[in-house]
């Protein structure tokens, strides 16, 4: 019943969902008395991914409802006795069976709360936000490469890296700026638009012997005698082939078979995939004879799929066919039916299918969107910034995986025709930048520091979850309520908008600015001098 009430909770994570050393790491916690410490921990990446310099932050829905949720089961704290040591004090895992995050604060994404806690959540949140993220900056340039007309479908569950994938894959490529998935999970639990058409399978599994149960089709109006569809095809692929100067007997019986039963299942929405046998001689001309069968009875078909071979030129010469056959039996709507195409697309067919002049509608993408293969990772971290009230800093002999200590803030700071000019963090302490007010700051990746007077400031960080409660027995309130995938995914494009130009390149782009605030920077040196301690 409750799976019925909250389908999208039979895709949350659950707590074991989780590194070993994440629970030896909370026994140490246990028994050194520091369980109930307050601490923060920082989730972030150090590079933007695909040498970009954007990426959109995905899986806050996700992360809410697992903290939300968060509570170790009988089973889990039995099998957590079963791989730590036999002798570990039992009442250790009493205190696992009462654990929960009704401590836990969540902006996006700092973490704080009693240590034990916030550090089993390092793990699942990871997994969480990295993949998704990834996603959602993939799918994010795949829409920057194929413009705002060219309509985008994630067609990759059968490539994807397991259910999971498949499901978080359907899930962000939507908020990246996908407009659907043929993904039936994706839509049923999270609301992404499904599309379909149909698989060559379907073409192939007919001989063209099959005689239809029902061939009877009524006139889409609802009024007037039914024709036998089936009928009315052959009559119509005389005189099609008559104009495209193919023999009758060219166009294979089966795929007009196969097209003919999805017809008499879909006059509404009938589709053809045109390159099992051959586009030019089979394919289409076959297409068009139960197409312009069903435009006898008042229904318009919606599309046909190019599925291998040259996309660009295919469509290209599928396009004149329509045009021709369009003035030929003076039906205007067939000139620009959909043309959609699918095979292995990357961003460099991508870029040549979107091509003005193209004559490309729609793109179906698999792989390349689900499997990310020009980073397969995102490489987000979960650090300790502060614990006990002190800030915390990680020093290493590589520079890059310092991190920045103390709980902070975050700004973005806006010109006056609203351009961005850089993002500022800041510790939690300091009072936020004001519009007008000039400011001292320290862009990363430099020694020196400069001023900017920000016409707008925009806060970053936004409350979540504040000492939440337990689901059970109670269900906790959020700060705000959570935005629905379609919100998330129009704030994510017109945020991407705001980018300047340089900063949405996807080669070479211009290095967004990120800096930090004098008192952040001080203290930065500060602990740095004395080895964080």
């Amino acid at each position: 019943m409750a799976a019925e009430q909250d389908p999208e909770g039979r895709a949350a994570a659950r707590p074991l969902l989780t590194d070993l050393y994440q629970a030896t790491m909370a026994l140490g916690y246990w028994r050194a008395g520091r369980a109930q410490e307050v601490a923060e921990f920082e989730l972030f990446f150090r590079r933007c991914p695909f040498g970009g310099a954007f990426a959109l932050a995905a899986g806050l829905r996700d992360c809410v409802r697992f903290v939300r949720a968060f509570r170790l089961r009988d089973a889990d704290v039995q099998f957590l006795a079963s791989v730590l040591p036999p002798d570990t004090d039992p009442a250790f895992f009493q205190h696992l069976r009462a654990l929960d995050c009704s401590g836990v604060t969540v902006p996006l994404l700092q973490v704080s709360g009693p240590l034990l806690v916030v550090q089993l959540l390092e793990t699942p949140l990871l997994c969480l936000v990295s993949y998704a993220s990834l996603i959602a900056t993939n799918a994010a340039r795949l829409r920057l490469i194929a413009g705002p007309e060219k309509r985008l479908l994630e067609l990759g569950l059968r490539r994807a890296q397991g259910p999971d994938g498949g499901l978080t894959a359907s899930t962000y490529s939507y908020l990246g700026g996908f407009d659907g998935s043929s993904n039936m999970l994706a839509g049923q639990l999270r609301g992404v638009p499904v599309a379909g058409t149909l698989a060559h399978s379907f073409i192939t599994s007919f001989s063209g012997t099959e005689v239809p149960p029902d061939p009877m089709l009524a006139p889409a109006a609802g009024q007037g005698p039914r024709v036998d569809l089936a009928a009315r095809v052959e009559t119509w692929l005389e005189r099609v082939c008559g104009h495209l100067g193919l023999g009758v007997q060219e166009p294979h019986r089966g795929e007009r078979a196969a097209f003919v039963a999805y017809a008499l299942a879909f006059p509404r929405d009938f589709q053809g995939l045109l390159d099992t046998y051959s586009v030019q001689r089979s394919g289409l001309p076959n297409f068009l004879a139960v197409a312009l069968a069903l435009e006898e009875l008042g229904y318009q078909a919606v599309g046909v799929r190019l599925d291998s071979g040259d996309l660009l030129q295919q469509a290209q010469e599928t396009r004149g066919v329509f045009r021709t056959v369009a003035a030929q039996f003076r039906v205007p709507w067939l000139e620009s039916i959909p043309i959609a195409v699918s095979n292995n697309i990357d961003e460099e067919e991508l870029a040549r299918l979107a091509q003005k002049g193209s004559e490309v509608n729609v793109i179906g993408i698999g792989t390349s969107v689900v499997t990310c293969p020009r980073q397969p990772s995102l490489g987000c971290v979960y650090k300790l910034v502060s614990v006990g009230g002190q800030p915390r800093m990680k020093l290493t002999e590589d520079p890059e995986k310092q991190t920045l200590p103390g709980s902070k803030a975050a700004f973005r700071l806006l010109g006056s025709d609203g351009a961005l000019l850089l993002d500022v963090l800041q510790l939690a302490e300091e009072p936020p930048p004001q519009a007008g007010q000039e400011l001292r700051v320290w862009p990363r990746g430099t020694q020196e520091s400069c001023t900017v007077r920000p016409a707008h400031v925009e806060p970053l960080l936004r409350l979540w979850v504040q000492q939440g409660q337990p689901l059970p027995p109670s269900s906790p309130q959020l700060c705000e309520p959570l935005p629905s995938l379609a919100e998330s995914r129009a704030f994510a494009q017109q945020s991407l908008s705001r980018l300047s130009p340089a900063h949405r390149r996807l080669e070479q782009p211009a290095l967004y600015q990120v800096a930090l605030s004098e008192k952040l920077r001080a203290l930065v040196d500060r602990l740095s001098a004395r080895g964080a301690l």
